[in-house]
């Protein structure tokens, strides 16, 4: 078993490495994470004829190859599919992310990204990320946030995961979503199989506008956040981590939705173009 360990925060992230060393077990281990932090890239690759990617041998304790690559993770995992890092790989584990990555967040998650890149290349991912004590914001943990970060608890709950997934691996490729608390694995209440929740823990209310001292016509933007509002259903992702729970949502390909019963769209394209 070949595992990818990349992540969003960047190739000097804790997370990264003590995730990396929790996976020696169950394979070997490479990681090819971005070079500098891409916390919100979703799956995106960026403009490759600007970035001009590049390779850079990283150390890591503990871990025999790490590179770092000049690029969101989603490019990294590319990289990787195409041969750039070796030998083929079984399973991409991304992670671990600082700020539970639930709800809205799975939208714009480079953690997730990365797993969703792996499985269109016929990979399955294992994305993991632990919620912050102040609750982090879109799947981001802000640095004060971090110094009572239980890194070795998501790692352990990753690490039961990927052993099942070695043992028994999915049909075809697949995306787990794993989001853990921030306790000791004993103090966890359990395990929730979820949907992707709607409701928010903090929610961007408003977005202040301020000029840009010494540059004319430029300005900051500062986002301003609600009061928090603890979720009380366990049935979502949001939920789960919130009250304790260690949450687990198998994330299905985009798929085509039904069309709204008031549009008109194909009305107006069936005046144009009759068949």
């Amino acid at each position: 078993m070949r595992i990818l360990v990349t992540n969003d925060d960047g190739i000097d992230s804790v997370g990264l490495h003590v995730l990396a060393r929790a996976m020696l077990p169950y394979g070997d281990v490479v990681i090819g994470a971005p070079d500098t932090e891409y916390s919100g890239a979703s799956s995106s690759f960026g403009a490759l004829h600007l970035i001009r990617p590049e390779l850079h041998k990283a150390h890591i304790d503990g871990i025999d190859e790490a590179w770092a690559i000049t690029g969101p993770p989603a490019l990294c995992v590319m990289f990787a599919r195409l041969g750039a890092l070796g030998d083929p790989f079984d399973l991409v584990v991304s992670g671990i992310n600082p700020g539970a990555n639930v709800g809205r967040s799975v939208y714009h998650s480079g953690t997730i990204g990365a797993c969703l890149t792996a499985r269109n290349g016929g990979i399955s991912g294992l994305a993991v990320s632990q919620a912050v004590d102040e609750g982090g914001y879109l799947g981001q943990g802000l640095e004060e946030m971090l110094r009572n970060q239980k890194w070795h608890s998501a790692a352990a709950v990753a690490a039961l995961a990927v052993e099942e997934m070695c043992i028994s691996p999915p049909d075809s490729p697949a995306v787990l979503n794993l989001n853990v608390p921030n306790l000791e694995v004993e103090e966890m209440k359990g395990w929730v199989a979820t949907e992707v929740g709607t409701d928010l823990i903090r929610q961007m209310t408003e977005v202040d506008i301020e000029p840009k001292v010494g540059h004319e016509g430029s300005f900051h933007l500062k986002l301003k956040w609600g009061e928090r509002i603890p979720p009380t259903s366990i049935e979502t992702d949001v939920g789960a981590v919130a009250n304790g729970y260690v949450s687990l949502t198998w994330l299905s390909r985009l798929q085509a939705g039904e069309c709204p019963t008031n549009s008109s769209i194909e009305n107006k394209f069936d005046s144009i173009w009759a068949i």
